[in-house]
């Protein structure tokens, strides 16, 4: 892509465009797919890398045999590969917003309070290989991750209202609730339909809510109609709210106050629709039959590799399973690289092999698929450019593939309960600034006052 055409995107949809190439793999969704279409639900969820914590035995005891038999049926729905697509994300990376507990389904049983299927991300430490997990919450506190940062489920990032979002039976939703239809809409036009949907979930007819607008900054709406055979509407609340008040407002879900990234990345050009999700191109048909034809996939390196070599131009390819030099004679090369080894200079075909080994074109596309979890994809990636049988030398390629390593033990470690917060996180104490610091030290504790430098890669 061009960098003048670069510079005109909004950054967010950049951010998308990366998602959906690297988030979730082709091969994730075809095998996610074929699991949960022979009626293994939890295979499905295995494919698509999100846990398990579920046990319906236990449930059907404390719960019975109904609330099971609803819960069995929205497990055997769900898309847990859909449901990956349409996780939170966060900027400028892209991967999972960490720490969160999202409402999937709610489930009416004998207690006072409803039973929820809920979806969770560790926390930012621990979230090596981009994995979820599925449990069952309570009110009660029975059954919830005492480990993880925030188990209860969050009311701004939900999806029991959206389940089209998570549900194979549903997603032709996607179209009617995402906008897709006619021309392009501000999100704020479907907010009265989504509101509407929000206070009957919370047993109000009509009332005031909040739409979260920026970081630090949240409209307070009102829902109204004439009668209930009207279509609903929103307006400012004509009275300010104590901010206690609207604290307990109910919250527009994400899902409903943001425009669907999958149609604006349509109606820009920046994909195209057979490089959605196959239930996500199919319910937004219509939209992408009107869009402009996504970006041409980045040319991949080829084999074999042409380098400039002692005036004749020496071709470099895979040649039992690694990487070789294939117009020089073994024996030579033998030659050459013992001259290596005493501190003589390189041929320039050993310096190119030496170069992709060590930091190759590629490596973006590995850290992106690293980053988003898919190791199996990364390390295809290097394999298809060094060779099965390579011998990674050191270099940042190495590098990325040892911290990954080392950052999966993280996560099994906070999958077992054995770390509940960051080893380092009570490391560092810093005092936080109040109206008692004097001022003498406020330019001391103020991270403004002091000069940035760390080193960015």
């Amino acid at each position: 892509m061009a960098h003048h055409l670069a510079n005109t995107i909004p950054p967010h949809l950049l951010m998308w465009q990366r998602v959906r190439e690297y988030a979730v793999p082709p091969s994730m969704i075809e095998t996610a797919t074929a699991r949960r279409a022979a009626g293994d639900w939890a295979g499905a969820c295995a494919a698509a890398r999100v846990d398990t914590d579920l046990d319906l035995r236990a449930v059907r005891d404390r719960h019975g045999a109904e609330l099971v038999t609803r819960l069995r049926a929205d497990l055997r729905r769900l898309a847990p590969d859909l449901l990956r697509w349409h996780m939170p994300r966060i900027a400028p990376d892209g991967r999972l917003r960490p720490g969160l507990t999202i409402s999937l389904s709610r489930y009416r049983s004998g207690g006072a309070t409803p039973l929820q299927l809920v979806v969770r991300t560790p926390p930012a430490w621990a979230d090596a290989g981009q994995r979820m997990s599925l449990a069952l919450w309570e009110e009660s506190g029975t059954g919830a991750t005492r480990h993880h940062p925030h188990p209860h489920p969050d009311r701004r990032f939900r999806l029991d209202l959206h389940q089209h979002l998570w549900d194979s039976a549903r997603c032709g939703e996607l179209a009617r609730r995402g906008g897709a239809g006619g021309a392009p809409l501000p999100a704020s036009a479907r907010w009265a339909s989504e509101a509407e949907l929000l206070l009957r979930a919370e047993g109000r007819p009509r009332g005031a809510f909040t739409v979260r607008l920026g970081a630090r900054s949240r409209a307070v709406l009102e829902l109204v109609a004439p009668d209930d055979s009207h279509a609903p509407t929103c307006r400012p609340l004509r009275e300010a709210l104590p901010p206690q008040e609207v604290a307990a407002l109910p919250v527009l879900p994400e899902a409903a106050a943001r425009a669907l990234p999958d149609l604006e990345l349509l109606r820009a050009g920046l994909v195209a629709a057979d490089r959605l999700h196959p239930l996500v191109a199919t319910a937004l048909a219509a939209a992408a039959s009107g869009s402009a034809a996504g970006p041409e996939p980045a040319p991949q390196p080829g084999d074999p590799h042409r380098v400039e070599c002692r005036g004749e131009v020496h071709r470099i390819a895979q040649r039992d399973g690694v990487l070789a030099a294939i117009d020089h004679d073994p024996a030579q090369l033998r030659r050459e690289e013992l001259l290596v080894a005493l501190g003589g200079p390189a041929l320039p075909c050993l310096r190119a092999i030496d170069a992709v080994h060590r930091d190759p074109e590629a490596l973006p596309a590995v850290r992106e698929r690293i980053g988003h979890g898919d190791v199996a994809g990364a390390l295809n990636v290097v394999e298809g450019l060094l060779g099965p049988g390579a011998l990674l030398r050191d270099g940042p390629l190495r590098e990325e593939l040892e911290s990954a390593a080392a950052r999966r033990i993280d996560h099994g470690l906070f999958r077992a309960g054995l770390v509940a917060v960051h080893p380092a996180a009570g490391a560092v104490h810093r005092p936080q600034l109040d109206r008692r610091t004097p001022p003498a030290l406020r330019p001391k504790r103020s991270s403004r006052a002091r000069p940035r430098t760390g080193l960015t890669c």
